[in-house]
């Protein structure tokens, strides 16, 4: 289970617009709680992640048994890099990699595999007789997939002790030759290719896209490897954010303490709320319970970002209420994409306020996409090691075709569902009434893998500041 440290408070101050400005602070770590788990329905980003908190009393951060496999010669490791204290909490990190049942969840969500597999079969003609770097192989999958694809050299970097298990994997498919599976921290290694590699795949995203700082050893090895002009899978990556009904969710959680076999239990309703909300929760929610068109929070470029740039990332907001609802939260999504984007769809992504034309075209742009079939075969044309897939290509612009996975609402289901920040108290809002506000996600200064989320929002006569932490 994720252990969270939270310091939980609700205070009041001046009058807002004659209400009351009500403060939902979470954070601080001045006290531990489990609180029936935290966040209701929180889920772990591969079940991993819950290992930071519970499993790092039982972390030693040492090597895996390498018995009979043989070192290397073009990786060497690089000494004193990063803060013992970081490399104890990473220790506790990446230990929590080492459990299989987190790879297989991973593995078993279509959406996301399919994407990866779909995505590195486009892009073949990239990646053949090419050299590739794969960040946080896990069980090698990716990098299989860019050897079948036709790959000269893969480096599978895996810094948790699966890497054991992922070269075996490796040498079962009889693709020693081609990928080699590279046992460390991306930032503590070296590879023998002096003119760098041509592709960099990862699948680095967390809940809320941001949520464990994957992507900074991503970033890292894009500097120190990649060549101009080289790909990034994926290239693009767009945080969004919209206010959302899920009546279901409360009257669950919430008004069931209201009437239990006739009992008036109203007392437990403040800890219910404290219980089921002081966290952001990890849930899937239905297209019906978005209350607006989302905005965008941040766009990333793959290619151009910077670690200081994702630091904190920041944005205001302001949309308008399709329906009369009440206001129970606000839901964090995100897509990546696998190729370029033209102009036109990077300023579509880039608008706070897409037209709702721009907003329907995107959501049709699925029922017209078109599948094609491509074999790859990884070693000389050894059609024993080929698969065919589909290969899905996005039309928004016939010169823009790409791949693209999706957490939204109303996309597939995948293991990340949606990060939502429930509101202690709902608002009820009227169609077409405002909400606004802002929104900071930044590193935790106690533990980088960390994030922590600043939102405030107004609507009517109402404003409120929530502070939360994901751990």
């Amino acid at each position: 289970m994720l252990t969270s440290s939270f310091d939980m408070m609700e205070q009041e101050a001046q009058p807002f617009n004659n209400d009351i400005i009500r403060t939902e602070k979470l954070g601080g770590g001045e006290k531990t709680t489990t609180a029936g788990g935290g966040g209701g329905a929180r889920r772990p980003r591969r079940s991993r992640v819950k290992g930071l908190g519970s499993r790092s009393s039982t972390s030693s951060g040492a090597q895996p048994p390498t018995v009979g496999v043989s070192p290397t010669p073009a990786v060497v490791a690089k000494e004193g890099v990063v803060s013992s204290n970081f490399r104890e909490q990473d220790a506790a990190y990446f230990h929590a990699y080492s459990h299989l049942g987190v790879h297989e969840e991973m593995i078993k969500d279509r959406a996301r595999t399919d994407a990866y597999r779909d995505a590195i079969c486009f892009h073949a003609d990239a990646i053949r007789d090419k050299v590739v770097v794969d960040v946080g192989c896990g069980t090698g999958i990716l990098s299989i997939f860019c050897a079948f694809a036709g790959a000269r050299k893969v480096y599978a970097m895996e810094a948790s002790s699966i890497s054991v298990q992922a070269r075996e994997v490796v040498k079962a498919n009889s693709l020693s030759d081609i990928i080699t599976v590279v046992h460390g921290r991306v930032e503590e290694v070296e590879i023998e290719e002096e003119e760098g590699v041509d592709v960099i795949v990862s699948e680095w995203m967390g809940y809320a896209l941001l949520y464990e700082s994957m992507f900074s050893s991503v970033i890292n090895a894009r500097d120190r490897w990649l060549k101009p002009g080289g790909l990034m899978l994926p290239s693009y990556a767009t945080l969004y954010m919209a206010p959302i009904t899920n009546s279901l969710k409360y009257a669950q959680s919430i008004d069931f303490w209201r009437n239990v076999y006739g009992i008036d239990m109203s007392a437990m309703l403040p800890l219910a709320k404290q219980i089921s909300f002081e966290e952001p929760c990890i849930e899937t929610i239905m297209a019906e319970n978005v209350l607006s068109w989302p905005v965008v929070i941040k766009h990333i470029d793959c290619n151009k970002v910077t670690m200081r740039e994702l630091e904190t990332v920041y944005s205001e907001f302001c949309v308008s209420s399709m329906m009369k609802a009440s206001l129970h939260g606000f839901a964090l999504w995100f897509d990546v994409s696998f190729g370029p984007r033209s102009s036109a769809a990077m300023a579509a992504a880039t608008t706070n306020n897409p037209t709702k034309e721009t907003a329907t075209a995107d959501m049709q742009s699925d029922s017209s996409s078109m599948d094609s079939s491509t074999t790859l075969s990884g070693g000389g044309g050894d059609e024993a090691r080929g698969f065919k897939v589909s290969i899905r290509q996005k039309e928004k612009n016939p010169r823009d075709e790409c791949i693209i996975l999706s957490t939204a609402p109303e996309d597939p289901p995948t293991h990340w569902a949606q990060t939502i920040l429930y509101v202690y108290d709902p608002i009820e809002v009227e169609q077409d009434q405002l909400i606004s506000g802002s929104i900071a996600l930044s590193k935790s200064r106690e533990n980088p893998r960390f994030l922590n989320i600043h939102l405030e929002y107004t609507s009517g006569n109402r404003h409120c500041v929530k502070e939360s932490v994901m751990q």
